[in-house]
């Protein structure tokens, strides 16, 4: 479990339809391979694939894995336990990746303003 003070804000994800897996594993702040396995282990976690089994992923995959990110890394959680939070009924209601979207949002939007102001 990560203190407070070895946390880091995750930069904000930019508007793009698809990501390849070395974005995802900066927007994350993750390993490549770390992804790979987590989608063995996560059912719900399938990014497109196209030529030559490259992975392609979206933006509710990145919002997933940060989740997935948060609950292992922050919060404690193993495998199985995190697998059984994100699939059961507590996910419905789950309120961390409606606010790792806020917060992405509002990053967005005060790089838009910085940009406007210059």
């Amino acid at each position: 479990m990560l203190e407070a003070s070895e946390r880091q804000e995750l930069p904000a994800i930019p508007g793009k339809r698809y990501f390849t897996i070395g974005e995802v594993a900066e927007l994350c702040q993750v390993k490549p391979h770390v992804l790979r396995y987590w989608e063995q282990e996560f059912p719900m976690l399938s990014p497109v694939k196209r030529r030559g089994n490259r992975r392609y992923y979206q933006r509710h995959d990145v919002l997933l894995i940060r989740q997935i990110r948060a609950l292992l890394y922050e919060q404690g959680y193993t495998i199985h336990g995190a697998r059984q939070k994100l699939s059961g009924e507590e996910a419905r209601g789950d309120m961390s990746q409606t606010q790792q979207l806020v917060q992405d949002t509002i990053a967005e939007l005060e790089g838009i303003l910085r940009i406007l102001r210059s």
